[in-house]
């Protein structure tokens, strides 16, 4: 089974260079969800059009998608966390008069609900199950724990417990949301790696102590927008799958 390498920096001029360190064989994997596991463009595509007849959820998802980072940020520099469900209602609304609605209470409560109900990946629910066999599994998003949970229970998501955001009151990149994993699991952050289809997240991850994986999900952005996703590879991230299921077969699972 392969391992990623570190080399030491510290070695005295014109000395012989150590042999690369072996990292250790991780005990969590931790991964991203939306993108990496779930199908969250196509699946608000498709419940926006289901909820608002006409509407083109293609360009109303990637709108909705537009608010996150901002949303959040502004949610930090308030010093008040708050859940994504509420953000996600807040960009809803923001949104809403650029596509014409006038959208009732129920549909908004619906509509932000589809966030709880995004469809898997293809091999997501099996390559987890596979991992499961051999690792603590866990999500680490910034979706909140009952958004996480309803996903998991509608998806067939095997998760051995949820972990994100709103356990460590805080949003990916902030490291101790990283660092929070190993923690709460009383696990060496050494130990922990973090898989995702996004490589700011890996590099934030990596910075906090964690290995990384990365899962190239070239349709993050709908079929229509491959030019959005950056899936090269990356010397940082050297572990580099086109599926859950090659991380699974890496670890011989």
């Amino acid at each position: 089974m392969a391992s990623t390498t570190t080399t030491s920096s510290t070695v005295p001029k014109g000395a012989e260079s150590p042999p690369p360190t072996a990292s250790p064989i991780p005990k969590v994997l931790a991964f991203d969800v939306f993108g990496t596991v779930v199908d969250w463009h196509g699946s608000i595509a498709r419940e926006a059009e289901r909820i608002v007849p006409g509407l083109d959820g293609d360009a109303f998802a990637l709108a909705w998608r537009e608010g996150y980072r901002p949303a959040m940020a502004r949610t930090m520099a308030s010093g008040q966390f708050r859940v994504l469900d509420e953000l996600h209602l807040e960009i809803l609304r923001d949104i809403a008069p650029r596509f014409g609605l006038a959208l009732t209470p129920e549909q908004e409560d619906e509509l932000n609900k589809a966030w709880h109900r995004l469809d898997p990946w293809p091999d997501s629910a099996a390559a987890l199950a596979r991992l499961k066999t051999k690792f603590i599994i866990t999500p680490l998003s910034n979706g909140g724990i009952g958004l996480l949970t309803h996903m998991a229970k509608r998806g067939g998501l095997p998760w051995d417990v949820v972990l994100c955001a709103e356990v460590f009151q805080a949003y990916k990149p902030a490291h101790r949301v990283y660092q929070g994993v190993g923690r709460v699991l009383g696990v060496p952050i050494a130990e922990v790696m973090m898989v995702a289809t996004h490589h700011d997240d890996l590099d934030a991850a990596q910075d906090a102590g964690l290995q990384t994986a990365y899962i190239a999900r070239p349709l993050e952005f709908g079929a229509k927008h491959t030019e959005l996703k950056d899936s090269e590879r990356k010397e940082r991230h050297p572990l580099h799958f086109d599926s859950i299921h090659g991380l699974a077969d890496h670890f011989g699972c």
